[in-house]
This record gives C-alpha cells, sequence and structure tokens, in this order.
C-alpha cells in the first residue's frame, strides 16, 4: 500500500502539480503572514531599545503632587543633587542626562526619522561613556552639535557641514563638530540622534538649568542594590526617586511588550485569517481529489484491502504532498513577508530598519500547514471513501447525498448562521471595547453558519441568473444545470471566494465609512485655512505664531495653548485661544449662551458643562500654574467634537500664569484661502522647516485616514493571495467535473455540439460559480462592515454608512474575471475530448 501510494502521486503529475500548489499557496499565505508580523514586531521592539551599560542606579523626579486648589510644582532634578550623587560612597561616576525632540532635516531639507523617531540630547562634559565619538570633538555652545554615525551615512554628513534642525519650531543651523556611535535603538531602527553641550541642551529643552535624569554607575566591588540604598538617603522627599538598571532593563522590555501588543494582537488577525482560508483551501482541494480516485479506491477494496490500509494510503499521499509544499510554501512566504513590508513603507507606513525575522514558531507553523493540514484534509474523504462498498464505489463516482444528510447539513448551518446574526446585531449595541469580543464570535458563527448553508443557498441564487444564461442558448443552459448538479461540490468551490470578498468588502466599507466621518468632522469644527503643529505632535514655540501673525496674507491666527488648572480640587487642562480670533476660526455649534472668549470671559463643551453643572452665566473659580486664583464666566456652552473641546479662554489671561507657555497647534485663516500660494508663504515664514506641518482640511482629514488606508492596502495585498487559491479551487472543481461529465460530453458532441459551445458551457459554468461566491462575500461584507460601524459610531458622533458602489462593482467583476480564467484550461480540456473515446467511457 506504501508504494501504491507513492504511484499513486507520480502517476498523476498534472493532478500532483496543482495540489502541491494549492497547498503551497495555503502554508506561503500563512508563513508570508507570520514573517512579516515578526519583523514588524521586532522592529518596533528594536526601536525602543537602550543599553543600560553605562546606568547602575537611575534618579527620576517624581510626578506632580497636587493639593488643595494649587498646581504643585514640577520637582526638579538639580545641579547640587547630582554633585551629591556623584560623591555618595559606591558611586564612580553621575551624568546629568537632558532629552528632547530635535528634528534633522537631510540635505534635500527632508525630515529624517519621520519625526517621533528623531531625538536629542546632552553629551556630558568633554568625554561621554554613554556616546563614543569616532570623528571630530564634543559640541559646545548652540551652534555646535554631534550627530550619530547612522544619520551622518543615511544623509552624508561629515564633520565640518552645516545641519538644519528644530526642536519646538524656529531652525536652527549649528556645524557637526563630531560624529559617534551608540547602542539606541532608535537610531538603529531609523531614527536620529543629536548632541548639544549640556548648557545648551537645557536652553533648548527648557529645563531650566536641570536634569530628565541623573544616572550613577557603581565603582568595582559596589552592587547595584547597595548603591540605591546610598543614593536613597540623599534624595529630596517626594521628590526624587531610584530605580536599578536592571530593573529599568526589565521595565522595558515590559514596556516595549505592552507597546506593540495591539500591533502584534491585529497583524495576528492577519495571520489567524491566512490560517483559517489556507487550512479551508487545503481542506477543498483534496476533498475533491480523494472522491475523484473513488473508483481506483474501491478497486483497491476489491483485490483485499482493508478499510484502514485504504485511508493510510490516503494518509501517506497527503504527507508527500504536505511535505513538498511546505518547503516550498516556506520559501515563498519568506518573499511575501518581505513583499509586504515594502509594501507598507511604499504606502506611506513608518517601518523601522531592521533584518527579515523568521522564527522557529514560523517554520513549525508552515510545516503544520503543510503536512498536519493536509494529511487532516485528506483522512476525512479518505476515511468516507474507505467505508463506501466496493460494488457501489465502482458504479457511481460519488455516493448520493441522502435526504437526512441535506436535513441535517441545512439545520446545523441555519442554526449557526441564526446565532451568528444574533451575536453580531448584540454586539452592535454594546460600548466599542465590550462589543469587539462578541462581534468577532458572531462574525466566526456567521461565516460558518454560510458555508455550510451554501449548497443551500446555490439553487435559487444560480436560477436568478437563468434568464442571463438563457441568451447563450443551449450552453447557457446546460451550464445553469451543471452548476447545481452538485451543489456541495459548487458551494465549496464559491466558499473559497466568499471567504476572501467577505473580509475586502467589510474593510472597504468600514474605510469609506470612516474617510466620511473624519471628512465631516475635519470640516464640521474648523473654517481655518491651516493647521500648524510640530510632526511628531509635540509643543511648538510661541515664536511659530508670532512668526505667522506678521506674514503677509494671514488675516486671522489663534494658537492653542494647553495648560493644567485646577477646579473644584481636580486638575482639568484648559486651553488658550486668541478671544478675538477664534470664533474666525472654528465653526462650533453653540448650544446656550454666546461664544464669546476674553478677559474672565470663558466657552466650555457641553460634556464638561454636564460634568461641573455649568450653563451659560455660570462662574468657577480656577487655579492657575503660579498658584494664583480667578473667578471666570461661562458665556457658551457649545457641542464638543473630535477636533475641539474643553474650557476655552483668552491666551491673555492664561499665558502671564504660565512659566513655560508652549502650543500644541497654530489655527490660520488666509486672505485667499487655502492655496499652493499661501501654503508656499507660510513654509517660507517658517524658513521651510521640515518638523512642522501645514495642513488643510483636507491635509487633516488624509492624516487621520491613512491608517485604514494602509491597513486595507496591506489586506488587499493579502488577500490577493486567496483569490488565486480561489482560482486554483475553480480549476479543480471544472477539472473534475469535465471528468466525470466525459461521456456526457461525448454525447453532447456527438448530437450537434460544437467545441465553441462545449468551451462556452464550461466557460458559463465557471463564471456563475464565481459570481454566487462572489455575491455572497460582497453581502456578507456589507453586513459586517454596518455592523463594524454601529460598534465605532458609539466613539464617532460623524460616523455613518457609506457603501462604496463603485468598488463593489469591481470586486463583482473581480469574481467574474476569475471565473473566466479559471475555466480557460478545463474548457480547452473538454473541448478537446475525442466524441467516440468519451461515450465509450465509464
Amino acid at each position: 500500500m506504501f508504494r501504491t501510494a507513492l504511484r499513486n502521486v507520480l502517476a498523476h503529475k498534472a493532478r500532483l502539480l496543482m495540489t502541491v500548489l494549492a497547498v503551497m499557496l495555503g502554508v506561503a499565505f500563512v508563513s508570508g503572514t507570520l514573517v512579516f508580523t515578526n519583523t514588524i514586531s521586532d522592529a518596533y521592539q528594536k526601536s525602543s531599545a537602550k543599553g543600560f551599560d553605562q546606568v547602575d542606579v537611575a534618579i527620576r523626579p517624581e510626578g506632580r503632587q497636587d493639593t488643595g486648589d494649587t498646581i504643585a510644582k514640577e520637582p526638579k532634578l538639580t545641579g547640587a543633587l547630582l554633585d551629591k550623587a556623584a560623591k555618595v560612597q559606591g558611586a564612580e561616576t553621575a551624568i546629568g542626562v537632558v532629552s528632547g525632540f530635535t528634528a534633522i532635516a537631510d540635505k534635500n531639507g527632508k525630515l529624517i526619522g519621520d519625526g517621533f523617531q528623531s531625538q536629542g540630547g546632552n553629551y556630558w562634559r568633554t568625554e561621554d561613556p554613554r556616546y563614543p565619538i569616532v570623528s571630530g570633538h564634543a559640541p559646545k555652545g548652540e551652534d555646535q552639535v554631534l550627530i550619530d554615525s547612522k544619520t551622518a551615512e543615511r544623509a552624508g554628513y561629515k564633520v565640518g557641514d552645516t545641519v538644519r534642525l528644530s526642536i519646538d519650531g524656529p531652525v536652527l543651523t549649528p556645524k557637526i563638530t563630531g560624529i559617534f556611535t551608540t547602542d539606541d535603538g532608535n537610531v538603529a531602527a531609523g531614527g536620529s540622534l543629536a548632541l548639544f553641550d549640556t548648557a545648551t541642551a537645557q536652553r533648548l529643552f527648557h529645563k531650566d538649568g536641570s536634569y530628565d535624569e541623573i544616572d550613577v554607575k557603581a565603582a568595582s566591588g559596589t552592587g547595584q542594590i547597595a548603591l540605591r540604598n546610598a543614593l536613597d538617603e540623599i534624595l529630596p522627599k517626594d521628590a526624587a526617586s531610584t530605580i536599578t538598571g536592571k530593573q529599568l532593563a526589565d521595565d522595558q522590555a515590559r514596556q516595549i511588550a505592552e507597546a506593540t501588543s495591539s500591533m502584534r494582537t491585529a497583524l495576528l488577525v492577519f495571520a489567524g485569517i491566512a490560517l483559517f482560508v489556507g487550512t479551508f483551501i487545503i481542506a477543498n482541494t483534496f476533498t475533491m481529489l480523494v472522491a475523484q480516485r473513488t473508483k481506483e479506491l474501491a478497486l483497491l477494496r476489491a483485490v483485499g484491502a482493508s478499510r484502514r490500509q485504504v485511508t493510510r494510503s490516503v494518509l501517506v499521499e497527503a504527507f508527500v504532498v504536505g511535505a513538498v509544499a511546505a518547503v516550498t510554501g516556506l520559501v515563498a512566504g519568506v518573499g511575501i513577508g518581505a513583499g509586504l513590508r515594502s509594501l507598507m513603507g511604499s504606502l506611506g507606513g513608518t517601518v523601522p530598519d531592521g533584518p527579515l525575522v523568521i522564527t522557529p514558531g514560523t517554520v513549525v507553523a508552515a510545516l503544520a500547514v503543510g503536512i498536519l493540514i493536509t494529511m487532516l484534509a485528506a483522512w476525512l474523504p479518505g476515511r468516507r471513501a474507505a467505508k463506501i462498498p466496493p460494488v457501489a464505489a465502482m458504479g457511481s463516482v460519488h455516493a448520493k447525498t441522502t435526504t437526512k444528510s441535506l436535513v441535517v447539513r441545512n439545520t446545523i448551518g441555519a442554526l449557526l448562521a441564526g446565532a451568528g446574526i444574533a451575536t453580531v446585531l448584540y454586539a452592535t449595541t454594546l460600548s466599542s471595547s465590550d462589543g469587539q469580543a462578541p462581534m468577532g464570535l458572531g462574525a466566526v458563527l456567521l461565516v460558518i453558519g454560510v458555508f455550510v448553508l451554501t449548497p443551500l443557498l446555490s439553487r435559487p441564487l444560480i436560477a436568478a441568473a437563468a434568464p442571463l444564461l438563457r441568451a447563450f442558448g443551449v450552453a447557457g443552459k446546460l451550464a445553469r444545470q451543471n452548476s447545481v448538479r452538485n451543489p456541495r461540490r459548487t458551494a465549496a468551490t464559491a466558499s473559497a471566494l466568499m471567504i476572501g470578498l467577505t473580509l475586502i468588502t467589510g474593510l472597504t466599507v468600514m474605510a469609506g465609512s470612516l474617510q466620511s466621518a473624519i471628512d465631516k468632522m475635519a470640516s464640521s469644527a474648523i473654517k481655518a485655512d491651516y493647521v500648524v503643529s510640530m510632526a511628531n505632535r509635540n509643543e511648538l514655540s510661541p515664536q511659530v505664531e508670532k512668526t505667522l501673525r506678521t506674514t503677509d496674507g494671514v488675516t486671522a491666527i489663534s494658537p492653542l495653548r494647553n495648560a493644567p488648572a485646577r477646579i473644584g480640587g481636580d486638575t482639568e487642562y484648559v486651553t488658550g485661544v486668541n478671544g478675538a480670533a477664534i470664533g474666525k476660526l472654528t465653526d462650533l455649534t453653540v448650544d446656550h449662551g454666546t461664544f464669546r472668549v476674553g478677559g474672565s470671559q470663558v466657552v466650555v463643551d457641553d460634556e464638561t458643562a454636564k460634568d461641573h453643572h455649568w450653563t451659560a452665566g455660570s462662574r468657577f473659580t480656577v487655579a492657575y500654574e503660579d498658584g494664583r486664583k480667578q473667578q471666570l464666566t461661562v458665556t457658551g456652552v457649545y457641542q464638543s467634537t473630535e477636533m475641539m473641546r474643553g474650557i476655552m479662554l483668552d491666551n491673555a489671561t492664561l499665558s502671564p500664569h504660565l512659566s513655560d507657555p508652549a502650543d500644541m497647534q497654530v489655527m490660520v485663516k488666509m486672505s485667499d484661502g487655502a492655496t499652493a500660494s499661501a501654503k508656499s508663504a507660510l513654509q517660507k515664514a517658517l524658513g521651510d522647516n521640515p518638523a512642522i506641518l501645514i495642513q488643510d482640511r483636507k491635509d487633516i482629514s488624509n492624516s487621520i485616514a491613512q491608517i485604514f488606508t494602509l491597513m486595507l492596502n496591506m489586506l488587499y495585498g493579502l488577500l490577493a493571495m486567496a483569490v488565486i487559491v480561489a482560482v486554483l479551487g475553480v480549476i479543480n472543481t471544472l477539472a473534475m467535473s469535465v471528468f466525470e461529465r466525459s461521456q456526457e460530453i461525448g454525447m453532447l458532441r456527438a448530437i450537434g455540439l460544437d467545441r465553441k459551445g462545449i468551451k462556452r458551457m464550461v466557460r458559463l459554468e465557471s463564471l456563475v460559480i464565481s459570481l454566487f461566491g462572489g455575491v455572497l462575500g460582497i453581502g456578507l461584507g456589507v453586513f459586517f462592515g454596518w455592523a463594524a460601524g454601529e460598534l465605532l459610531g458609539t466613539k464617532m458622533a460623524t460616523y455613518e454608512l457609506v457603501l462604496p458602489w463603485g468598488r463593489m462593482a469591481v470586486f463583482l467583476l473581480l469574481a467574474a474575471v476569475v471565473g473566466v480564467l479559471a475555466a480557460l484550461w478545463p474548457a480547452r480540456r473538454a473541448a478537446r475530448l475525442n466524441m467516440l473515446t468519451a461515450i465509450k467511457s465509464e
């Protein structure tokens, strides 16, 4: 039986190739997704990694300790504390650390590191053990800077060059005095690091002679715990705390895991989808292949083989096919993972640098999908074929389905589909966080239920195409009859396409609806032509607003300046605005009162007003950052939006109480509106600073929606493979159908149906099956898109369902193209059958 199994594998080379290809694509689908997820996750983890070789104990400031009605001052690590730490018994060195955002432009003026990866810091005195200098010397003064070696290599900088950079808006042009190396994972992942002398870094990062952290290295023979205990004795109470280097490393690993957990979970969903589709396709393909060999297996039973031997021979064949396909699929999957990463980068996604990651888990998963799942898929039909009596099997290729089995199948399918719909509808009544798990469960139940019910659904849906098929005469009529002749096989073939189109349609509906909601959100809240902000959303220097105010064409301008304040014993953030201009720059609906900001008059959003039981005319006392108090009057209550919310007061009232004023963004209105020349004028006024974003309403909408577009494009790439596998499934079905109907096709040829008619019949049959799967997939996708939108709508007031009719038409056309392409080889094979040989075949 073993030799028979191997002989069967090699005897049908076309069938072997098609099976290996189907299994290989399933394996590649899974392994490619896993390679991609592991590579991206590893790159992001390394981008957050930082070495602690020079840190045995770190001193950090404690957070604000708010008490009563005043805002406590932020504790600071002073130079005096640094000196004390350096003299503690067991301490070898103590370094004061200063850090902050520093954007570096390349020689073409483009930002290095995409903003969020652009960092700056201080170089300690003349020789800093954290940053070995490979060329040049330490910086001194605001006009000198060090840059890391990777940034220098990427941008082509060398010692002596002038570099353009920005801390909080204004452009600086220091000279590069040296290039250093670093173990900072952010740099290795594509970011940049610029270092100034300590005094300059403190001034640029607004540290006012203080430090963000003090790193202490232990002397030889002193342990981290002993040094930490010694440092704890000199720390001011409630102002600073210590942490060991080992704990820092452990905390960093935990934080990285937490930061990447959401991304990993989302990407593993892709792997789960890949596994589901891949498993389904492999099982479907092997079911058809074993069914095609039912006569052959029955003959083995007739000459003495037992049921176990027949089943075992099928499993051996599956093992050989699965092993070959697993290895080739794994290799293809590595290429797919690399391709998806490149695709993500080309579509605008920020992808840190890093090697392609192929973990043992990926290899095991590829082998498991390729071998174990293939053998499992072969075991079920092989066992079923072995149980058929040899005489009955040799008289008919397929045992006829009993009425009882169809009733049981339809009942189970209806129960699963009903439970899925009910669960999804229940999930839409919950909040977005609570409804995610029920929504996922309901989606799985509904998809499985529809899959089980597909044979029942195939007859009425395919019958609906009868009027169109009549236009093709006898070939069209025969194609319709052939499509419903074996509803289980038709359903299994169409389901592959259904699953892919369900996912892609659902995501497209959600993406389109979210884009529309974001467009409305941006346009409904803002009348300003431009919003100016830092590329990494850090705070802007007030100098930016002063510069723009004097720019030609600017008719109205207002910074948005957030600051903490104490109201009723709680800390809340208030937003300082230009009271005279804010009404011209925003478009907010006022529920009651008037929208007037100035002096002690403020406006509040409806949610804040509800929390404090405020209405127009209400008065409340606020304690500012400097401890001073003031009574404010609510002049109006406006409806909050995703863009604008909170308490707004005039900057002339707020700013005198702030020690270090900074703006989150600046809103600008131009005399000629949002035009290319107006944007160019603003960019020029700010020195063509790559660290600053100047966005109109459309830019804001696009930047928010970019993540959805990126995910959708990635899904398109992933599901393109599902379409290829679906094509193979249709080819298999049609090839098997042609094989079974050889005698029938010969008779049709004998009574006058020419070769063109035979080809047309097979093509139309393929087209009908593919469109059937496409209709089911698009229908389910719209339902899931609607349901997910209802869930998201709880957090986004402007959300409403938008059906992308154009794209759905393209998807249906794609299903038709799949059907036409899949029918090319089977139709040609059917047309070339010798009619006399076919008539004599059994």
